[in-house]
């Protein structure tokens, strides 16, 4: 089955499965007004709506109670760059990698670290996490200035524009990031760029104690270094570790990286704090299998939690690492593979007793959905999002299931 600026409508298949749903058919759209056809069709027919760019997280969120339809945006591809205003315009289906290097030729950047490999801008969008290079630049949110989305009934919705200043129905546009295409399917967005800074230094220091820990990272908060990422490793067993970006001119990230290096590694034996120029490959990016539990905690509290995801995945004999933001208070827990019910339960049990701290399922296993474990916890402001679902989807056939009952997924903005 072909339509105008759509490739065709096939059967799904186990490939097209969202957290193990596979969809009843499946199609790529080859532009916004074939996107906008197909949805309308769905509305007509009343099918249920799931989202798929590049793949990489169709096992995150929420399973899906139906998936009628999976719409395929890898045919939205494009890329238009205004390297004079530091803006580009990019198709929803364009791979983030594709993205990161035409900007690069420009010595431009978006500043977000992919946290998957292989995702799209669109996927990138939808899921909401970025990696650890914010405190600077602010969250993935905060960088888009202007989003085409298409209504679930067929109709196609702009806000925002190409112009920094132009920020006509910015807010509109935030509802769709972290939204696992709950309110519609993201067409393309405009981001604000920023340029590639001439130099970078990683320190890299281990952290023997929570204590230690706590002490470096009150020093760090007095310093006036100005980092582009604090990040802690903090594994189960083994040396948990601190590591600090600077960017700038070469000269200032060495004047700085000494400054930080003369308070943080005061009492370390030299061999084991680590200096380089390049951020490894792996930068950012979280363990491809497995659970992954999102933690939100006030700042000051991140390696306590960071300790205290350690601590319980010990006591029920898991190997769990955490890493995140310390100075943004945004960490994730990293469950391996194959890990109980029971152990789940226990990590996620623990870290919400805690006052003020939030954990939330973005990614699990088929055996943990078919347990029924909580994905979400407490979530703040349900009413309210259960408003905006029933405003924009009153039908409630956009990924249905994906977010609590269908509400849109709006995680506490991440700030430092």
């Amino acid at each position: 089955m072909t339509r105008q600026g759509i490739e065709g409508v096939r059967a799904g298949g186990p490939e097209d499965a969202v957290c193990g749903v596979v969809p009843a058919r499946a199609a790529r759209p080859r532009d916004v007004d074939g996107l906008a056809g197909l949805l309308a069709e769905a509305a007509r027919n009343g099918w249920s709506v799931a989202v798929r760019g590049g793949g990489t997280a169709l096992d995150w969120g929420g399973r899906p109670a139906s998936a009628d339809l999976l719409v395929d945006t890898g045919g939205l591809v494009r890329i238009d760059h205004d390297a004079g205003d530091l803006v580009v315009e990019v198709g929803a289906g364009t791979p983030v990698a594709e993205l990161s290097a035409v900007l690069a030729k420009a010595g431009q950047r978006l500043s977000v670290d992919p946290v998957r490999a292989g995702g799209t801008v669109g996927g990138l969008l939808a899921t909401g996490l970025a990696g650890p290079r914010r405190l600077l630049t602010g969250a993935l949110r905060d960088l888009v200035i202007g989003m085409t989305v298409v209504r679930p009934d067929g109709v196609v919705a702009r806000s925002g524009g190409r112009v920094v200043k132009n920020v006509a129905g910015y807010d509109l546009a935030k509802l769709h990031v972290g939204g696992y295409g709950t309110l519609g399917v993201i067409a393309s967005a405009a981001f604000r760029l920023h340029p590639l800074p001439p130099a970078l230094r990683l320190l890299e220091l281990p952290l023997p104690s929570l204590a230690h820990a706590e002490r470096r990272l009150t020093v760090l908060r007095a310093s006036h270094a100005v980092p582009a990422a604090v990040e802690l490793d903090w594994p189960v067993e083994g040396r948990s570790r601190l590591r600090v970006v600077l960017e700038g001119t070469p000269e200032g990230v060495d004047s700085r990286a000494a400054g930080l290096l003369e308070s943080l590694a005061s009492g370390l034996p030299a061999g084991e704090v680590r200096v380089a120029d390049r951020l490894p490959d792996d930068w950012g990016l979280l363990p491809a299998e497995g659970t992954l539990i999102r933690l939100s905690v006030p700042p000051a509290e991140a390696a306590a939690a960071a300790a205290r995801a350690a601590e319980l995945g010990g006591a029920v004999d898991t190997d769990v690492r955490t890493t995140g933001s310390a100075r943004a208070g945004a960490l994730v827990t990293a469950v391996p593979p194959g890990a109980s019910v029971a152990a789940v339960t226990v990590l996620l049990e623990g870290l919400r007793s805690h006052s003020g701290w939030t954990a939330t399922v973005v990614r699990t296993e088929e055996h943990l959905h078919a347990a029924g474990i909580d994905l979400w916890g407490e979530v703040p402001g349900l009413a309210v999002m259960r408003a905006v679902k029933d405003a924009m989807d009153p039908d409630h056939r956009m990924a249905p299931g994906r977010f609590v009952t269908g509400a849109p997924h709006t995680p506490r903005e991440e700030r430092p």
